[in-house]
């Protein structure tokens, strides 16, 4: 079903070639053929508390545990971090989006999902180009059990706590403007990164 999607999407492509928003489309279907990858994942933070800056548990200061508990205490737990996206474009000419949608999952299990309202561009034969998603979610209002396995077992990891590896998931679908008119790509592109203690 999806290749029959693409193939439409493909034959919709091609009845634009000998349009002036040609080019649009083409950059649009290179970055399709980009390669993905997260980056890293920085300035996480939950409820105000950096996690970052904590290597062990002897770390977590009074002060930290207060902040975290009155959160919970409250109905909140807001979650905040930074998502680095690499884009690298093979093709040898330029790769272009005009927004995009995308979807943040841990272990299968999504927490929340946005657009980026901005044009993306990436140089030909191998140039890369690094977009942020700022994620911020409520975690009390989308925890169930397995999800907070899942953010426990995170957080482990990232203070080096956890035998078990992390994975985090983000699906993307592409759009260019077409004239007035948007272009969605059929489907999402999944791009996958695992997270392990050191």
């Amino acid at each position: 079903m999806r290749k029959l999607r693409i193939s439409i999407f493909i034959s919709i492509i091609l009845s634009f070639s000998a349009c002036k928003v040609g080019e649009q489309v083409t950059q649009m279907v290179n970055f399709t053929k980009c390669q993905f990858r997260v980056s890293s994942v920085n300035n996480i933070t939950l409820a105000g508390v950096n996690v970052q800056k904590i290597q062990n548990f002897n770390q977590i200061n009074t002060m930290d545990v207060i902040n975290l508990t009155t959160a919970f205490a409250s109905g909140t737990l807001p979650l905040s971090m930074t998502v680095n996206v690499d884009v690298k474009n093979p093709n040898s000419s330029q790769a272009a989006l005009n927004k995009f949608e995308w979807i943040f999952l841990i272990d299968q299990t999504e927490l929340i999902n946005g657009v980026v309202n901005q044009k993306v561009q990436v140089a030909p034969n191998g140039g890369i180009s690094t977009v942020p998603l700022h994620v911020n979610v409520d975690l009390k209002k989308v925890l169930n059990s397995q999800s907070a396995n899942s953010l426990i077992n995170l957080a482990l990891n990232l203070v080096d706590a956890s035998n078990k590896p992390s994975r985090i998931s983000l699906k993307l679908k592409p759009s260019v403007m077409i004239g007035n008119y948007p272009l969605n790509y059929p489907g999402y592109i999944t791009i996958q990164k695992e997270f392990h203690s050191q």
